[in-house]
């Protein structure tokens, strides 16, 4: 088949592609109209997680997996937007690795409000300002992020979903690697990069700063200088990647959570967090954690934080697979409660990948 042939066939695709688009667009308006009158939130995580499921099961190539959800994410983010003028807060500045996470959940033609501090984020969508909110919740490296797990204590708000971005450091700025004289980054990041730095720039004075976002920010002013921070964030300041995946380890992902006021409906698939304090007695944690063991279910984390009230008194946070509506999940959950002073249940919602 000649190019000028094939270049006519994908025209016709195209137009094929708008038209459904377009009546996808209208079925979407109306699932908001109803929405809207029922007075139920439009960012539905389940709904989301299945068609997810659908597209991908479906999917037989030459289409990445990848490549097909980067399309819907894009699409859906669209479906949100004619939907409502959604709002997405999130820890900023812009940039960030968390402007990047809430990206990566609800694409490009969502509004974003940034926010200074995690208790903003959480106050946004309380107050309503925001629809959602999306903040830190753990690094794989250096472990929980204790104000988000802080702020669940005296917060309404529930978990709706979960994002697992898996975090590139890159050396960005305006002149090659020879040229570089100062770096600029958040204490964690260099302490992520150590190795390559003692490699590569050896002698280069590291200046500590905030957040990546405002090491860009100082790196685009200056000649010698460079960041180490996203891509995105380098897309933002205009700066060259001069080296790219700097960090010492592969497996360096962090979780965010997306917190609002709805609570999903089950996916067969999901995670439920809770948080609860323990009667303080001798063996008293290990009792509680039986009704899990006794109904088969997973738990994939357990934290404490103290509860700030009184000397020696914590909370546990705890996620588990499974729906709170499941059977076995309701048991253990039950079981616990039976035994423990307070207990709340944060959220179940959608895995993230």
């Amino acid at each position: 088949m000649r190019l000028s042939s094939l270049r006519r066939k994908i025209d016709g695709i195209d137009r094929e592609i708008i038209l459904l688009l377009n009546q996808r667009a209208s079925a979407v308006k109306e699932v908001g109209r109803l929405k809207k009158r029922s007075g139920s939130g439009v960012y539905v995580p389940n709904r989301e997680a299945q068609i997810y499921k659908n597209i991908l099961d479906k999917n037989k190539g030459p289409l990445t997996e990848s490549a097909l959800k980067a399309i819907y994410r894009e699409i859906m983010s669209s479906s949100l937007a004619l939907e409502k003028g959604l709002r997405i807060a999130y820890l900023g500045p812009e940039a960030t690795f968390t402007h990047q996470a809430a990206i990566k959940k609800f694409g490009s033609q969502v509004g974003y409000s940034s926010c200074n501090s995690i208790t903003g984020v959480f106050r946004e969508v309380e107050v309503g300002r925001s629809d959602y909110g999306v903040v830190p919740v753990e690094n794989s490296i250096e472990g929980a992020v204790s104000h988000t797990l802080d702020m669940f204590m005296n917060s309404d708000l529930k978990i709706c979903s979960e994002v697992l971005l898996e975090i590139s450091l890159n050396l960005i700025g305006k002149c090659n690697i020879k040229s570089v004289r100062r770096i600029y980054s958040n204490p964690k990041v260099f302490g992520q990069c150590r190795v390559w730095l003692d490699s590569h720039l050896r002698n280069a004075e590291l200046i500590e700063v905030s957040t990546t976002s405002k090491a860009s920010q100082l790196a685009s002013k200056e000649s010698k200088a460079c960041a180490i921070a996203s891509v995105l964030a380098a897309q933002r300041f205009r700066l060259r990647i001069i080296a790219r995946d700097i960090q010492d380890s592969s497996d360096n992902v962090t979780r965010f959570l997306v917190i609002g006021k709805y609570a999903p409906s089950p996916t067969r698939k999901d995670k439920t967090s809770i948080m609860f304090s323990a009667k303080d007695r001798a063996g008293g944690l290990h009792d509680m954690l039986t009704p899990f063991k006794r109904n088969r279910v997973n738990l994939t984390k357990i934290e404490s934080r103290p509860s700030k009230r009184k000397a020696w008194e914590y909370y546990f946070f705890l996620d588990m697979l499974g729906h709170y509506q499941d059977a076995n999940v309701k048991k253990a959950v039950r079981g616990l409660k039976r035994q423990c002073n307070y207990l709340k249940i944060l959220g179940s919602y959608p895995t993230g990948n």
